[in-house]
């Protein structure tokens, strides 16, 4: 049994989605300790931007015309599609940036649609575990109400268009702290981090008994 992680912060280790992430394979880990961890960090090994044009254009040459540069940005899509197919166990971390998705994540995900056949279920009823992190707050309420248009587009290519059996982990006023002007927010966040901890670990509970227990549903702070 295999664990694929994906991680796309630009924040390396101190990104707070991937100490989410970081908890939620753990626990995965310790449940079930013959699972293989398979990582991949977007951003720290970034695919090139050019990649995916490459493996569009040269999906629809002929083979014997396709340059060298599109013959190995489909043999990329594909390698990166049937890694998504094999992983028993999916885990990945999705910070908000702009109100939309990392650029990386953006590239691997067209790159993966563009290595599978059309309306490929890559991920049918996979375990996969989404961990959502923004730097301010989102929720019904607040002045940025419908302002992240990243959760719903990533939520929709993984549970929608690759199958997965879905888990949404979020973590909401990550820059409270590191942004003077979200101090008065401190209470709320420290509070919204321990109930994002709390819900990663019993994603990672799940994940780790995937076959004894129903669907998960640990939905943290929005």
């Amino acid at each position: 049994m295999n664990l694929l992680r994906i991680d796309s912060s630009i924040q390396g280790p101190a990104s707070a989605g991937s100490q989410l992430a970081d908890i939620v394979v753990a626990e995965a880990v310790a449940g079930h300790p013959g699972v293989e961890v398979v990582d991949r960090h977007l951003a720290t090994d970034p695919v090139s931007s050019t990649t995916w044009a490459d493996a569009v254009i040269g999906s629809a040459t002929p083979e014997a015309d396709r340059t060298a540069a599109q013959r190995d940005a489909l043999a990329l899509a594909a390698s990166l599609a049937d890694e998504l197919r094999a992983a028993d166990l999916v885990v990945l971390a999705s910070p908000l940036y702009n109100f939309g998705i990392s650029q990386h994540l953006k590239t691997w995900i067209d790159l993966v649609l563009a290595g599978a056949p059309v309306g490929s279920r890559l991920l049918d009823g996979t375990p996969t575990v989404l961990v959502v992190t923004r730097g301010g707050a989102y929720g019904p309420g607040t002045p940025r109400e419908g302002w992240d248009h990243a959760t719903s587009y990533v939520t929709r290519i993984l549970s929608d268009v690759w199958g997965a059996d879905l888990t949404v982990v979020e973590r909401e006023f990550t820059l409270v702290g590191i942004n003077p002007a979200l101090d008065a927010f401190r209470d709320l966040a420290a509070s919204m981090k321990t109930a994002a901890e709390q819900a990663a670990t019993t994603a990672g509970t799940h994940l780790a008994h995937r076959t004894t227990t129903a669907p998960a549903s640990a939905v943290g702070p929005q």
